[in-house]
C-alpha cells in the first residue's frame, strides 16, 4: 500500500520518541511505500485533494530518517492510507488542511478524520465527557474563574485552548498574589476563552497517557512531573513510566470509545489525572515508543495492520 505522511519537516523527529517515526518504520517493514508532505503542500485542482511529496525511508545511518531529494505530484486518490500527524498548535494553517483533505473523502482513509479535527478542539472536547472530568470550566472572565476556583477548594489549573505540550498550563492559587495576573495573561486580559479545572493533588504521582486505537486500548504509560512541576508532559521533562489501565480507566475508555470512532477519531491519546479525564489528544499523539518499549510489543506495527485492513474494508 501507499502511505502518505502530513506531518512536520523531518529536523523535528525525534528517532527514539517520536511517533511518526515508529509509524514510518512500521510501514516500511511491512512493505508499504512511505510519502512525505507538509500541510502547505497540500491542494486541490478539479475538486480533488493533491500533495507534493517525497518517498519518505528509516534507514540505519543518522539521523535514521531520510527524504529522496525529487518531489513530485500525486493525486490522494492514489493514495491508501492518509495520516495526519502535524504537530499542535490546531492553527490556521492546520484548519485549512483539513478543509483540503475534505475533497478526499471517499478515497484513501484519513486518520484522523479531518472533519473529527476541527470538531475536536482536545480541550473543549473532552467536556462531552464531562462526568469523567474533574470539575471544570471555561470562560474569559477572571471573576467567574475566580468564584469558580473558589468553589473547587482555592486552588486549580489553568491553560489556554490552543496550547499543547504543556505549554501556557500554570496553577491558580486563589491566595497567590499573582493569580490576578496569571488569570490574565492566560486570557489575555479577557480576550480570549480559557479551561480551569479543579487542581488533582495526584498530578504529582503522574499523568497517564492511554493510547486507543478505534477505540480500544493500546495500552497507557505514566508521565511523572519534575519535583519543581505540576506538568507532566515529556516536551517539558516529565519522566515515563510503566503503567496499567485501573478497571476505572478501562469503564471510562469504554463510555468514550464509541464516540471517537463516530467522530472519525481513530488513534487518540486521552490524558488522565487521578482516574479523571483532563485532555482528548487527536492531532498527533505521542508516546507509542515508550509504550512498546515498556510491554516488549510492536503497538506501531499493530497500527499498521489495522490501517490495511480498515483500508481493504473501506474500499470493498
Amino acid at each position: 500500500m501507499r502511505f502518505l505522511f502530513v506531518m512536520d519537516s523531518l529536523d523535528r523527529v525525534n528517532p527514539e520518541k517520536d511517533t511518526t517515526f515508529a509509524f514510518i518504520e512500521a510501514a516500511q517493514a511491512r512493505g508499504h511505500e512511505s510519502l512525505h508532505c507538509l500541510v502547505s503542500e497540500l491542494g486541490v485542482r478539479g475538486g480533488r485533494t493533491f500533495a507534493r511529496v517525497r518517498n519518505v525511508s528509516i534507514i540505519e545511518a543518522e539521523p535514521r530518517i531520510r527524504l529522496e531529494a525529487d518531489a513530485r505530484e500525486v493525486s490522494l486518490d492514489d493514495v491508501d492510507v492518509v495520516f495526519i500527524r502535524k504537530d499542535p498548535p490546531f492553527d490556521r494553517a492546520y484548519s485549512y488542511a483539513t478543509l483540503l483533505l475534505e475533497h478526499a473523502r471517499g478515497g484513501p482513509l484519513i486518520v484522523n478524520d479531518p472533519r473529527g479535527l476541527r470538531d475536536a478542539n482536545e480541550k473543549l472536547y473532552a467536556m462531552n465527557f464531562s462526568e469523567w472530568m474533574p470539575k471544570t470550566m471555561v470562560s474569559s472572565d477572571r471573576d467567574a474563574i475566580f468564584r469558580f476556583v473558589d468553589e473547587v477548594g482555592g486552588s486549580a489549573v489553568i491553560k489556554p485552548l490552543d496550547g499543547a505540550g504543556g505549554v501556557g498550563v500554570l496553577k491558580l492559587v486563589r491566595s497567590d498574589k499573582n493569580a490576578r495576573a496569571i488569570a490574565d495573561v492566560v486570557t489575555y486580559e479577557g480576550k480570549r476563552l480559557a479551561m480551569v479545572q479543579a487542581f488533582l493533588p495526584s498530578v504529582t504521582e503522574g499523568d497517564k497517557r492511554i493510547l486507543l486505537l478505534e477505540g480500544e486500548p493500546l495500552g497507557a504509560i505514566l508521565r511523572v512531573p519534575r519535583a519543581d512541576d505540576i506538568r507532566s508532559n515529556i516536551h517539558v521533562g516529565g519522566n515515563v513510566v510503566p503503567c496499567e489501565l485501573t478497571p476505572r480507566e478501562r469503564d471510562l475508555v469504554r463510555a468514550i470509545g464509541p464516540r471517537l470512532v463516530a467522530d472519525g477519531l481513530y488513534f487518540v491519546g486521552l490524558d488522565v489525572i487521578g482516574e479523571h479525564l483532563t485532555e482528548v489528544n487527536v492531532t498527533s499523539p505521542t508516546g507509542i515508543q515508550e509504550l512498546g518499549k515498556f510491554t516488549g510489543t510492536k503497538p506501531a506495527d499493530r497500527v499498521m495492520a489495522w490501517a490495511e485492513q480498515k483500508r481493504k474494508a473501506t474500499a470493498s
